[in-house]
């Protein structure tokens, strides 16, 4: 059965022992009070004005109005190779805040780069949120701890309505990032079904997820297969007809690998009433011939190392193929930012269009392209071709067919190097495609 017009979730709240009697009707607003899921942080925000990325006139309260990055995705894996999470359930990528326009900006505030998630968490009555992470918001290199800062840095800080300023006087250091991961974890398991036999009592043993992606595709008869390949058509009719939306979908090859649920917000993302909308962009999969493979490899490797640093995990696409979303690795330490330097920074999200063997690639700043022998993205550069090779089980980029780059020095702090292609500075690296 199909949402109402808008998917209303509000309010942060904590799951405290009440539990509503009745359960809640479909196509309804879910009203999350005496039996919400997170310890509430108020605003003070109106959720009766405009969605984001639907005003009229210029909104001046950024505390109250989520702009310029109003244009909500809420990502989920399908990882099968190690595998992550319960074999029945996708699992949790991140929440991030693209601006109305589909570009977006990265890494807001590294003042802000909070480390050792699971006990800021902890120490902030969150256990129950990562209690759930740890189950459904896992790395597929098994590096939870580093995977969760990167999604916090990297998009968490971009947000207006999580600004320090915003919090309540008084506010534990990190409360917004702890406020982040509760409305993360609570946009994607809510307490909320299609369900209508289902009563909050008997969501306490299993809470069901908002936006189950694997159950509404498993009521269209669309199940993980070895032998099975769907059609792109059949994949967002069954979704949007069970969600009322249709959502973005990635491909790792021909295989299923990744969702994006859209979103506007109404208020603030402390309390605020989300409003679902049909994704604005196609995703990287093709029409025909799409795969949805059973989690039939290894488990991701277990393991939260606390306090590292700000490098993301992620994997080398499998088979070669070319991820839609990239991280752009350096082999020695760290990574390439929007403008296309090498940085230990968290690095950015490029977005590669093409194949292995001929693509290009942007970031929230422009295209990226090599002149006079140096990379660089931006407004003005005209973009390059490159191409991708894979060696040692990595998937390494290649300019002019070489996958040499090299710098005047390797980079620390808050430092960047620009980086060169071919060997003819004094630090040699090559940069591997980690999907994003």
């Amino acid at each position: 059965m199909a949402f109402s017009a808008a998917l209303l979730v509000a309010g942060l709240g904590s799951m405290a022992s009440t539990v509503l009697a009745s359960p809640f009707q479909i196509g309804s607003p879910v009203a999350l009070s005496p039996a919400d899921l997170f310890k509430r942080v108020s605003s003070g925000c109106s959720t009766s004005g405009p969605a984001s990325c639907h005003n009229t006139t210029k909104e001046t309260d950024s505390c109250c109005f989520e702009s310029p990055g109003g244009l909500l995705l809420q990502t989920q894996f399908w990882d099968t190779d190690p595998s992550t999470g319960p074999s029945d359930s996708w699992t949790i990528h991140g929440l991030w805040p693209d601006n109305c326009d589909g570009t977006f900006t990265e890494n807001c505030d590294p003042s802000r780069a909070y480390t050792d998630i699971s006990s800021l968490l902890t120490a902030q009555g969150s256990a129950d949120t990562l209690a759930y992470m740890q189950e459904f918001w896992v790395d597929i290199n098994g590096q939870n701890e580093q995977f969760w800062e990167h999604e916090w840095e990297t998009h968490g800080t971009c947000y207006s309505t999580l600004e320090t300023s915003c919090l309540p006087s008084g506010s534990p250091k990190g409360a917004e990032a702890v406020a982040f991961f509760n409305l993360v974890v609570k946009l994607f398991k809510a307490s909320t079904s299609r369900l209508p036999s289902l009563t909050c009592r008997m969501m306490a043993h299993r809470v069901q997820q908002t936006l189950p992606t694997y159950t509404w595709l498993a009521n269209a008869g669309i199940t993980p297969s070895s032998s099975k390949t769907f059609t792109l058509a059949q994949i967002t009719s069954a979704l949007k007809t069970a969600s009322g939306f249709t959502p973005s979908l990635d491909c790792d090859g021909k295989n299923l690998n990744q969702i994006s649920w859209y979103f506007n917000i109404k208020g603030s993302l402390f309390d605020g009433t989300f409003v679902a909308i049909d994704a604005p962009e196609k995703g990287s999969c093709a029409t025909t011939g799409l795969k949805y493979p059973p989690k039939s490899g290894s488990p991701a490797p277990t393991g939260t190392s606390s306090g590292g640093g700000s490098t993301p995990t992620g994997t080398p696409p499998s088979n070669g193929s070319l991820p839609s979303k990239a991280n752009l690795l350096a082999s020695s330490a760290g990574g390439l930012l929007t403008g296309g330097t090498w940085s230990t920074q968290s690095p950015a999200t490029f977005t590669l269009s093409g194949s292995t063997s001929s693509f290009t690639m942007s970031t929230s700043k422009g295209n990226c392209g090599v002149s006079g022998g140096t990379l660089s993205c931006g407004s003005g550069v005209s973009a390059s071709t490159f191409s991708a090779q894979t060696s040692g089980g990595n998937l390494l980029l290649a300019s002019g067919g070489s996958t040499a780059f090299t710098s005047d020095s390797a980079p620390s702090g808050s430092t960047q190097e620009t980086v060169f292609t071919g060997s003819g500075h004094s630090t040699d690296f090559t940069i591997s495609i980690v999907s994003a």
